[in-house]
């Protein structure tokens, strides 16, 4: 049953359910690391880099696709990788037998809205472009503070609405592509964040152009 809360912004016009999700992803999945992997880099790179350096070994990835960031972790994470695309997953499944990742655990096809995790299964979740994909994106936050230990840590990279400019430009290049993916030039971080959670959490534009931001948040 689907959880409601008051102060929940409506699911944002551009989302996309889950069946349409997987369509999307099976339609791009064989050319989605030549396409998106490219740009989509270094919000995936700082993300890792950023996991790599909080303690505790534990780690959700949602939305872990085809697995491009995977073999980036320090050997001493331990990867717990979740998708709703089967024809992702079997591409990082792929991955993590061709590139020997032992410390990849697992990788499951599951709603990241809707986990079947215990709660505090880990020490850290990163979720990569996920954020502007589900149909509820206060519930992805709701889930991943469940399944992520108290003092633990819950990191995004996503794009964000964005000023004028040359971010813009860059946006608009992009837009076709992206909104079959579920990737909206609408898309606030308030839709993510409540107020108490944006004050706090740790904002960090990144290359190319400040398109993607790394959102970190201790799990209180």
């Amino acid at each position: 049953m689907t959880e409601h809360h008051n102060d929940d912004p409506p699911p944002s016009r551009s989302s996309l359910d889950a069946d349409a999700v997987r369509l999307a992803y099976r339609r791009w999945a064989g050319v989605y690391d030549t396409v998106f992997g490219g740009v989509s880099g270094f919000g995936r790179r700082r993300a890792v880099e950023a996991v790599n350096r909080l303690p505790g070994t534990r780690v959700l990835e949602v939305g872990v696709g085809t697995g491009l960031a995977l073999p980036h972790y320090n050997k001493e994470k331990l990867i717990t990788g979740i998708d709703l695309s089967s024809d992702m997953l079997e591409r990082a499944r792929e991955r993590t037998k061709r590139d020997k990742l032992a410390n990849v655990n697992a990788l499951l096809e599951m709603d990241a809205e809707e986990t079947s995790f215990e709660d505090d299964s880990f020490d850290i979740a990163v979720a990569m472009f996920v954020a502007s994909v589900v149909p509820h994106p206060r519930k992805l936050l709701r889930e991943l503070k469940r399944v992520v230990k108290p003092g633990g840590y819950i990191l995004f990279v996503n794009h964000f609405l964005a000023p004028a400019g040359l971010r813009g430009v860059v946006e608009r290049g992009m837009a076709r592509a992206a909104r079959s993916l579920g990737w909206h030039p609408d898309f606030a971080m308030e839709s993510l964040l409540p107020a108490e959670d944006l004050v706090r959490a740790h904002i960090q534009p990144v290359p190319p152009a400040g398109l993607f931001t790394l959102v970190s948040l201790d799990n209180i």
